[in-house]
């Protein structure tokens, strides 16, 4: 098969090789896919670069954990799929040496997904990390019906997902954007408002959208560079769930604040989520793909791709998406298939 792979951590244009491999043998309980696009997510651009002390784990890694294809081979024991399906996949570069950046991945059966034919091979690509991240950061502590909910970062991969599943949960919501093109994506996926943080007082426009309550829940990509926003705008009783904060690694929390409001301070790492927590996630986001309504009014999906590069060009869509130039998810082609 062909694919792209690193031997060692370091710049992209380094350290990524492109060329044929082995096809791996298919095991019990496993199943091949036959890939047509590669998602390409931040997470796997910070295990490249050894982020925050990762180690380069095996001597050889295809990276990239999301991706989407087509059901080549079935190991023993599997029922569920059948050869032809189409289907997505995550979290297939999680302590595994080979992900999704090849033409074909070889995976445990519960790391794949059926994907609907209404959603593209491309975004099908996207949904695995941001999908799963955006579900557990909404419902983990229950139903969101009549609530309302900020999602910051609203263009971004995880937050296009959760303000998508936040309308399908029933709850309104207000996203935070760094610009116009950001501010249409996020009403195109459902937002009711949208602030341009870059121009606008964030704490005061969600209080005036809220008539001075506050939101129930704060859907978090900067935890450490937003506290001050989160002091001001939850409510009493109020859960943020945070999943990233990269520019401020490690904030100083205001302890008594939090405390005295009963508030809930939630960490979301999907690579680790419990079992019956995962099972919830994945049910719900097929529910989602499909179009069916179970938690609130069925929506057509948005599809959020910003740019598709092909296999040979893996180095440079991980410098594409690592300049930040990226408005929406950055994909990976591997093969024809639709």
């Amino acid at each position: 098969m062909k694919a792209a792979w690193y031997r060692r951590q370091g710049p992209a244009q380094e350290v990524i090789e492109v060329g044929e491999m082995p096809s791996s043998p298919v095991g019990a309980g496993e199943v091949r896919v036959r890939l047509a696009c590669s998602g390409l997510n931040p997470s796997d651009i910070k295990r490249r670069k050894g982020f925050n002390g990762q180690p380069h784990a095996f001597p050889l890694i295809i990276p990239n954990s999301d991706g989407a294809g087509v059901v080549a081979e079935l190991g023993p024991g599997v029922q569920r799929l059948a050869v032809g399906d189409r289907v997505w996949v995550y979290s297939a570069q999680w302590k595994r040496p080979h992900g999704t950046n090849a033409e074909e991945v070889v995976l445990p059966v519960q790391l794949v997904q059926p994907l609907p034919q209404r959603v593209s091979m491309a975004y099908g690509a996207c949904v695995g990390i941001p999908a799963l991240t955006a579900h557990r950061a909404l419902f983990a502590d229950g139903p969101i019906v009549g609530q309302t909910v900020l999602v910051q970062g609203g263009a971004g991969a995880v937050g296009h997902c959760a303000i998508q599943m936040a309308r399908w949960g029933g709850a309104k919501v207000i996203a935070t954007v760094s610009s116009a093109a950001k501010a249409e994506s996020a009403r195109l996926a459902g937002a009711d408002h949208v602030i341009n943080y870059q121009k606008e007082d964030v704490s005061a426009q969600v209080m005036q959208i809220t008539q001075g309550e506050g939101v129930h829940r704060i859907i978090e990509v900067a935890f450490g560079q937003n506290l001050p926003i989160t002091q001001q705008v939850l409510r009493p009783h109020g859960v943020i769930s945070c999943y990233a904060s990269d520019a401020q690694p490690t904030p100083v929390l205001p302890f008594y604040a939090f405390m005295m409001k009963n508030q809930t301070l939630r960490w979301v790492f999907m690579y680790e989520l419990q079992p019956d927590a995962l099972l919830s996630a994945l049910s719900d986001i097929c529910l989602w793909l499909s179009g069916a309504g179970a938690r609130g009014t069925p929506r057509p999906i948005v599809e959020h791709v910003d740019r598709v590069f092909a296999l040979e060009e893996t180095a440079q869509a991980h410098d594409y998406l690592d300049s930040g130039q990226a408005g929406a998810n950055v994909v990976i082609r591997v093969s024809d298939i639709t």
